[in-house]
């Protein structure tokens, strides 16, 4: 159920068909299809939606995951954020950029002498 034919998305172990609301949804279609067929409840908390949004939400209620189901549940497995491990010392992370900065120093004080 993720594509325009029959949306559906969960939100709080709720399941809800939100085919009908795609061309209605005030942030555009591609937000709710990104989200659809998997556990959208941190994305629409995130967004702050208003008692209005959450009000109509309500009437595209089409069911509740099952209590076994709801383990299964996966968060999203891409991030926005990509973090690495450095195995390099702390030391590193300020000499570097202070040796460069005093070569640009240097050649800024011979280009000014000439």
């Amino acid at each position: 159920h993720n594509n325009s034919q029959s949306t559906w998305i969960i939100l709080h172990h709720r399941i809800y068909d939100i085919t009908k609301f795609l061309d209605e949804h005030p942030g555009g279609e591609e937000v709710l299809r990104e989200q659809a067929g998997g556990d959208a409840t941190e994305n629409f908390e995130d967004v702050g939606h208003s008692s209005d949004a959450r009000g109509l939400s309500e009437t595209f209620i089409i069911g509740e995951l099952h209590p076994d189901d709801r383990a299964k549940l996966q968060k999203p497995t891409e991030t926005l954020i990509t973090t690495t491990q450095s195995n390099s010392s702390s030391w590193s992370n300020w000499v570097i950029p202070a040796i460069a900065a005093v070569i640009v120093a240097l050649m800024y004080r011979s280009y000014m002498s000439e």
